[in-house]
């Protein structure tokens, strides 16, 4: 598999991407890994219209309201 080596990340960048890692449990490698492969899919041709064809098949449904349910479950 390839790799990839950066250099020259500001400091402030690379404390924010140490404590985002640690907040998800992840390793510095495992997070930047992440971030850029959801920033390269994110960028591919159609990404977006995907989105807006699945916000708007879900725009219809009843979504749950957790609130309301853990409310009614704690009455009973």
């Amino acid at each position: 598999m390839p790799s990839l080596s950066l250099r020259g990340i500001p400091q402030d960048v690379y404390d924010g991407l140490k404590a985002l890692a640690a907040r998800n449990h992840r390793s510095m490698q495992e997070q930047a890994r992440l971030l850029i492969e959801r920033e390269v899919r994110l960028s591919q041709p159609g990404a977006m219209e995907r989105a807006r064809h699945w916000r708007e098949r879900m725009r219809h449904r009843p979504m749950p309201r957790l609130l309301d349910d853990l409310h009614a479950d704690r009455r009973r």
